[in-house]
């Protein structure tokens, strides 16, 4: 891998470069959630929280959102709350330990979305058809390791 763990043998200027382009893609991608989150009447936590439930590969105990998310339990209780007041979730006991709580997505809700998504997933189609199947191995990769990276500080900044 080039340069060492801390990143010193990548020049300053790309570093500020990658920064100033994360930063810009952090802040349209915050805005773009906080568009689709405001459509269907949630906040861009509540809809991220929702997003995370979604992508689980089953329900999810509150602990888990909160490990995936970053919030404190305390807080992704009052998420579960909206969300099951607005219909996306509902608690459900687990059936192998009736002492946990699930939380189970609703789907049927989930067409509240309607094609909220459907221009970036076409937009980002166009993008990727410009990069060869080599390039597109890169930026995988990177996009999976910066995705690691920013958890792990999320997790940093919450404790």
């Amino acid at each position: 891998m080039a340069g060492s763990e801390e990143g010193a043998g990548v020049p300053e200027d790309v570093r500020a470069r990658f920064v100033t382009l994360s930063r810009e893609l952090s802040a349209a991608t915050v805005m773009f959630h906080s568009q689709v989150a405001g459509r269907v009447g949630l906040s861009a936590t509540d809809h991220k929280c929702l997003d995370l439930a979604v992508r689980a590969d089953g329900p999810l105990t509150a602990g888990q959102i909160a490990e995936r998310s970053g919030l404190s339990t305390g807080a992704v209780t009052g998420v579960i709350d909206r969300l099951e007041r607005a219909g996306y979730v509902r608690r459900v006991r687990d059936p192998d330990d009736r002492r946990k709580v699930l939380v189970e997505v609703s789907r049927a809700n989930l067409a509240k979305y309607g094609d909220a998504f459907e221009g970036v997933s076409a937009a980002l189609g166009k993008v990727l058809d410009g990069f060869t199947s080599d390039e597109l191995t890169v930026i995988e990769r990177y996009l999976t390791e910066i995705i690691a990276t920013t958890r792990a500080e999320a997790l940093k900044l919450a404790n």
